[in-house]
């Protein structure tokens, strides 16, 4: 493995907006928060809408619709900024997608609603259906307009939502607009969740969760961030509310528990995501192994490249065909010299104070796993020694069984929560349940989606007690 592929690679991915120069990489905090999906001026963002076709129509919604889970009025949108209307743009957006802004920055559009563009089948370009929603959001957020819709009157009843990223956040502006008082809970001391703290910052930063947070507060939302929801306090909550939408995410990383794992210079993904969005930046060294495939993989080894690192590989137990990350996240880090190591399993970590190497075992894939995918077998005498300066590992992360296990009558299959997928209600009437909790980690836009749906099951239950009451 040499650096040469790298440096060309990132050459390559400089071409992209947002990027970076490559003589500018090591220790740059531009380098680190350098955009995928920049800003739009307004003649771009203008000269861009024109180029949507504005297809569908009532009766048939536009494939770009239909690809997006949270169900945004894609053609409405860039219609109205083709008019010169953003702000109204960006009401369309909200209206189906309360983190309109959010998903602008993180979604991958490239498998949904641009991969569904028809422009796409006349070998043209796919309109930029997520600068454009960035644009009109930002216009709005940046001229100081919410765009909140009026406080209903409350139907006395009281909702509390346990946590306060993606899910939380659109569960709650769902259940304020339709007149409950609604407590949001979290342990941490702001919202977002993971897309705070551990969105890698070249989708983004921080902004504009704020904005989409204040919306929240202006339609009367109570927040009590920095609260352990325990045993005590769930009981309290059970006798408080009406409902409680379950919103809590996965837990910490998984551990590979390999022997050597407390070696400097190995580091579990989230954490090591979370300490480049604090702007301190780790020291990764020359040689990164990157363990695992999927999207967050994916990101830990594309920000270790903008780290300095000379040489980053990806180390996956299992071949290319069954790697858990979107195309368009692979295709991207092969752009910026990412480099893969297939059907490779790391066996041990060796070092001396500092890791140097990772002893690793060759597979062979053999009959299929409970996950649909086959199951990857270590090939005998296969083993061999990765010099490496340091380790990521990005295997996922564990559910949150410790507190849903302590929930009475809530079903769990291997942690996550089993709900009815039309209503998001558990079978303890008085839980409903969004968000990673249920499919183990997924996409923002995915979490919005179940939220709304949890949202309206707890509004169709609520409302069918008060018409029998």
């Amino acid at each position: 493995m040499h650096a040469e592929p790298i440096t060309r690679g990132l050459r390559k991915a400089a071409q992209r907006p947002g990027l970076y120069e490559v003589s500018h990489l090591k220790d740059h905090w531009e380098a680190m928060t350098a955009e995928l999906k920049p800003p739009m001026s307004h003649q771009d963002a203008f000269l861009e809408a024109y180029r949507c076709l504005l297809c569908g129509g009532p009766l048939t919604p536009a494939p770009c619709m239909l690809a997006c889970p949270a169900s945004v009025d894609v053609p409405s949108f860039i219609g109205a900024i083709s008019i010169g209307e953003p702000s109204e743009a960006a009401e369309i957006i909200l209206n189906a997608n309360p983190l309109g802004g959010t998903c602008a920055r993180v979604c991958p559009t490239e498998e949904l609603c641009e991969g569904s563009c028809v422009l796409n089948s006349t070998h043209q370009r796919p309109v930029d259906i997520a600068r454009l929603q960035r644009y009109a959001m930002d216009h709005a957020f940046n001229e100081g307009n919410l765009l909140v819709p009026l406080r209903p009157a409350q139907n006395g009843k009281r909702v509390a939502v346990i946590g306060a990223g993606p899910a939380g956040l659109t569960g709650a502006f769902e259940l304020a607009v339709m007149g409950y008082k609604v407590s949001l809970f979290d342990a941490r001391p702001s919202t977002g969740g993971l897309v705070r703290s551990a969105i890698a910052p070249y989708r983004q930063l921080s902004e504009p969760l704020n904005q989409e947070t204040a919306r929240l507060w202006e339609l009367g939302v109570e927040f009590r961030l920095g609260t352990t929801v325990d045993d005590n306090m769930r009981q309290e909550l059970e006798a408080s509310y009406d409902a409680i939408l379950v919103a809590v995410g996965m837990g910490k990383d998984a551990s590979t528990g390999l022997e050597g794992d407390h070696l400097e210079g190995v580091f579990s993904s989230l954490p090591f995501i979370e300490t480049i969005k604090s702007a301190e930046l780790p020291n990764v060294k020359n040689k990164v192994a990157v363990i695992g495939a999927g999207n967050t993989a994916m990101d830990v080894a594309r920000e270790a490249v903008r780290l300095g690192a000379k040489e980053v590989t990806v180390l996956y137990r299992r071949s290319q065909d069954e790697m858990p990350a979107f195309a368009i996240e692979f295709e991207e880090a092969i752009e910026e010299g990412v480099q893969f190591a297939w059907l490779t399993n790391p066996v041990k970590y060796h070092g001396d104070g500092r890791i140097n190497a990772i002893q690793c075992s060759k597979m062979t894939l053999g009959e299929k796993d409970p996950s649909g995918r086959r199951r990857p077998v270590p090939i005998e005498g296969s083993e061999f020694l990765l010099e490496i300066d340091t380790v990521i590992e990005a295997i996922g992360q564990v559910p949150r069984n410790e507190f849903l296990s302590g929930i009475p009558d809530i079903e769990l299959e291997s942690g996550l929560i089993k709900v009815d997928p039309d209503t998001g209600a558990t079978r303890n009437p008085l839980y409903f349940a969004a968000g990673d909790a249920l499919n183990g980690g997924a996409t923002v836009v995915e979490a919005v989606r179940m939220a709304k749906v949890a949202a309206s099951g707890i509004n169709a239950k609520l409302s069918e007690q008060s018409n029998v009451q």
